[in-house]
């Protein structure tokens, strides 16, 4: 009985430890993650059949134990195997194989296969003359020459294996080496797990050794693996997240005008195309635009220089936006901005442009910077394109420049 609770113990340690590697979309993240899946599964299929094995020598029931022993044998050289090919497939990923170590490494390929070959046909002999092993009348087992034949070649597959590793591992970094130097240390364990078996077939060494060795493999190769994964996606996302940032500023930049802080003339033909859009897909039933012109500002400009003209727009641009503050201010050309009214500005519209035009009349009459604006109203019944309210919103503007010259001419009088 207590040889089946180490098979049944290892079972349990597996599948715990190993239970984000057994998952479809595994959160451990290395190379030749499949490989070590597949070696799992035989390792646990062999810890089953052991544990199995207990019980049916205990209970003494030599038919199921001859199947059970068959089995085993068939799954520890399968385990074998499948372990070769982990490692190889691993350490394949390298790029610091030569061709001497990559020879070496299908040399062992070929050999697990040719260990594998030999455990079934020594299996199918056995049923005709044993030469594995074979179970009395009264269910005790008994080995034979080749059992011992068979453990020998797999304690030399887990020794060259080991020794393979240690030789990839010599030309790579720290953080390689510690992980490669473990899988070693797992084929020189099982070499001496299987050696102690070899010697007491009835201690369950093997399966101490795939549990002991399954532990070490966890530790400091697949949990290794997932925090340099972790590592490098946090790192990946980081550059990422910087790249949206560089990303955002430039489209700031871009949307934003230098001078005046508001909208840029690149945003503005952006949302021209987007209402465009709607108009055509009939998505937009209302909604107004409102040019601007500042007024004098090239007799500013000659008068007392450009730094004086930017300080006129600047003063004009946040003058447009204190009114409309509901909707989205461009600058359109030097002197020239836009908005484009919907929602609250829309409904609000008649209210907004007649406090707008009182302030620019009282600004005249104060001298102070005064803009010239042009309202106009989108009919859906008329208008197929934005550039359709735009130029009658355009034409009620020169009409005010017109007033404000007007004024302007009664002034110097």
């Amino acid at each position: 009985m207590t040889y089946s609770l180490v098979g049944i113990l290892a079972i349990c340690v597996h599948v715990i430890i190993n239970i984000g590697i057994f998952r479809k979309n595994g959160d451990s993240h290395f190379p030749a993650q499949r490989d070590y899946c597949y070696f799992l599964y035989s390792v646990i299929a062999y810890h089953a059949t052991d544990a199995l094995w207990g019980f049916l020598h205990e209970w003494r029931m030599p038919g199921l134990l001859y199947a059970d022993t068959a089995l085993y044998f068939v799954l520890m050289a399968l385990s074998v195997l499948l372990w070769t090919t982990f490692v190889i497939r691993y350490l394949e990923r390298e790029d610091l194989l030569d061709e001497r170590s990559d020879k070496f490494g299908k040399a062992l390929n070929y050999a697990g296969k040719g260990i594998f070959v030999f455990q079934i046909l020594a299996l199918a002999v056995n049923f005709v003359r044993p030469v594995l092993f074979f179970i009395d009348a009264e269910g005790e087992y008994h080995a034979e020459v080749t059992r011992y034949v068979a453990f020998a070649l797999q304690m030399l597959m887990f020794l060259m294996t080991a020794i393979y590793t240690f030789i990839v591992s010599d030309a790579e970094t720290d953080t390689m080496k510690r992980r490669h130097f473990t899988i070693g240390v797992f084929g020189v364990a099982m070499l001496f797990a299987i050696g102690i078996q070899l010697s007491y077939p009835l201690l369950p060494m093997y399966s101490i050794g795939y549990l002991l060795g399954g532990c070490l493999l966890h530790t400091f190769v697949v949990e290794d693996e997932k925090a340099e994964y972790l590592r490098a996606l946090e790192e990946s996302l980081n550059r990422e997240a910087e790249h949206q940032r560089e990303l955002g500023g430039k489209k700031h930049q871009a949307y934003t005008d230098q001078l005046t802080k508001v909208k840029s003339k690149h945003a503005y033909m952006e949302s021209v195309e987007a209402l465009n859009r709607r108009i055509m897909t009939r998505k937009v039933s209302e909604f107004a635009t409102v040019v601007f012109d500042v007024n004098g500002l090239r007799h500013v400009n000659d008068a007392d220089g450009h730094k004086a003209g930017d300080q006129c727009i600047f003063t004009a641009s946040q003058t447009i936006c204190d009114v409309f503050k509901h909707s989205p201010i461009f600058r359109i050309g030097g002197d020239e901005f836009s908005a484009i009214l919907e929602g609250k500005d829309y409904e609000s519209r008649d209210a907004l442009m007649k406090a707008f035009d009182r302030m620019m009349e009282e600004n005249l009459r104060k001298e102070q910077v005064t803009v010239s604006a042009g309202l106009a109203e989108y009919d859906p019944d008329e208008d197929e394109t934005f550039n359709a309210v735009f130029e009658r919103a355009n034409e009620k503007l020169y009409e005010r420049k017109r007033f404000f010259k007007e004024q302007e001419a009664r002034s110097k009088k």
